[in-house]
């Protein structure tokens, strides 16, 4: 009986930190990348105010009306697209090649 507790003690251990290791890679891999610069290519950071971006990198080529409660807004450039919380940029995110 001790036999068969040890076991399971030691898998679920196991289990329990291999979840937290990958929990962890992926958490340092996210912090490493440099903000925005994916592909090069200058984007909208956070916080931005919708006249900031088109001041700053002019008007969308589509805008998409708001959706959910926050209101989610998006706004397609070119390379990337920007999403809106209210009049503030979220993220932008680089389209895929």
């Amino acid at each position: 009986m001790k036999f068969g507790i040890s076991t399971y003690l030691c898998a679920g251990l196991i289990i329990a930190s291999s979840t937290t290791l990958a929990d962890v890679l992926l958490i340092d891999t996210i912090h490493q990348a440099p903000l925005n610069s994916s592909e090069g290519i200058p984007r909208p950071t956070r916080g931005m105010t919708m006249d900031q971006v088109k001041r700053d990198y002019g008007d969308p080529s589509m805008t998409h009306p708001w959706i959910g409660d926050p209101p989610i807004t998006r706004w397609d450039y070119a390379d990337y697209s920007v999403f809106f919380e209210y009049r503030h940029v979220l993220t932008s995110v680089v389209h895929p090649r």
